[in-house]
Formats: C-alpha cells, structure tokens, sequence
C-alpha cells in the first residue's frame, strides 16, 4: 500500500497535525480596547455562569466572590449580555501550596436564549453572588404562515 505525501493544505488536516504534534492547547491573551477602559495584555477570566428563566424573566447567577461592587459592569445590548468586572488576591505574593482561584479581570458575554427587555434590566450583588433579572418580551401575537404549492 503506498502512502501519498501529506498535504496539510485543509483546515481539518492542520487541525489534526497540531492534535498530533500536542500543539492544540496555546495558551493566549486577550488584548482588546474598548471605551470604558479596560484595555489590557493581561490574561482574563472567564466568568462561570447559571441562566435560567421563569414565566417573566431569564434570569443570570454567578459567583464573584472578591469582587467589590463598584468594580463590577453589566450591560444588556439587544440579546447580547456582558458582565465584567476585578477581584483582587488579598494575599501578598506567597509561595502557594495551591493557586486554583483567579484574581484579577474577568468577563463573559453570552446570547441570551429569548428576547428580553433590556433598558428593565435589574442586578443584585449579596454575599459574593451576582444575580441578573431581565424581563422577557411577551409575544402572544399568533403569525399566520401561508403555505405556498409549487
């Protein structure tokens, strides 16, 4: 059987040299510029997340424990939802036994499943949780379909 010589000229073949050759995990940095100044180099956070929904919210949970309130942002763009914000290591630098939690910036955006209301939007930060409450739109306006024969 005779091997033909390998043409990494595909995506999916580029794809595959890399999981071969262990290059598939890089680690990157997010370095972005935007007006409310959280331009930076530095590695960022990304924030885990619970969204859920009940008759006439979706409503958004996550932990930031550490984050002050004032350092926190929420904006609700149409569907896109954006929370970002900085908590910040209470430690001076130590030689760590472990250093499993992430200090410093973080973010996530998410596509928010329904259409919502965003301008009604309400946020509430207790005891190191963040929960987002943003109304749903109510669509009880039937559309007709009409099915065309060809």
């Amino acid at each position: 059987m005779q091997k033909s010589d390998p043409q990494p000229n595909t995506v999916f073949e580029m794809i595959l040299d890399n999981e071969r050759d262990g290059a598939a995990a890089v680690p990157t940095e997010k370095n972005r510029v935007d007006t409310v100044g959280w331009e930076s180099a530095e590695p960022e956070g990304q924030l885990a997340i619970d969204v859920a929904q009940d008759e006439k919210d979706i409503i958004i949970v996550s932990t930031l424990a550490g984050a002050m309130p004032d350092q926190l942002e929420v904006y609700v763009h149409n569907d896109l939802l954006t929370i970002r914000g900085a908590r910040y290591n209470p430690l001076e630098p130590q030689e760590y036994f472990y250093h499993e939690c992430f200090w410093g910036k973080f973010s996530r955006s998410i596509v928010l499943p329904v259409d919502v209301k965003g301008d009604l939007a309400h946020a509430e930060y207790k005891n190191g949780v963040l929960i987002v409450r943003i109304p749903k739109v109510q669509s009880h306006k039937k559309i007709q379909v009409t099915i065309v024969e060809e």
